[in-house]
């Protein structure tokens, strides 16, 4: 009897370990700024990169993005740009500059939510942002010319811890 009930423990013990492990898909943490928003319903940035291509100077639409955070400002937080795919970007600053991000989210995942809009951009804009960024001197001497840019107001940000 006691050969029989340490033969089923060992059974027992070899069956439990060999049991296959399932893996379940980590959702995201994120860390939240400014109004409070939701990960859900966000489009992915080949959706809005087309809907600013449709944008003129002056059109503004809500939406709310998924993508990756590029550069951010390095004086407080307090822009940053978003990939949006085939080497396009947007500019992105907080309403009411009511909010700020962490200098440190470069290449985190980021949900925005806000008003989406195309804006030509002054030289001497482009510099500040420039210095802010952290360019050299030179490459801020380089900035001759403005830029219209795809930009975005955000009201909410989520940023993956």
């Amino acid at each position: 009897m006691k050969k029989l009930l340490i033969l089923l423990s060992v059974f027992i013990i070899a069956i439990s370990c060999n049991k296959k492990e399932t893996k379940i898909a980590a959702k995201p943490v994120f860390a939240s700024f400014g109004a409070k928003i939701t990960e859900e319903s966000a489009l992915t940035k080949e959706v809005v990169l087309e809907k600013y291509k449709t944008l003129k100077p002056g059109d503004t639409i809500e939406v709310k993005v998924a993508s990756k955070i590029n550069e951010i400002c390095q004086n407080k937080g307090c822009w940053m740009t978003l990939d949006l795919g085939n080497d396009e970007t947007a500019f992105v600053k907080f309403k009411d500059y009511g909010f700020f991000v962490p200098m440190n989210a470069q290449k985190r995942e980021t949900i925005i939510e806000g008003k989406a809009f195309v804006e030509e951009t002054s030289v001497a804009e482009l510099k500040h942002y420039a210095e802010d960024e952290g360019k050299t001197p030179e490459e801020i001497a380089k900035i001759i010319a403005p830029k219209t840019e795809y930009k975005f107001l955000a009201h909410g940000v989520l940023i993956s811890k």
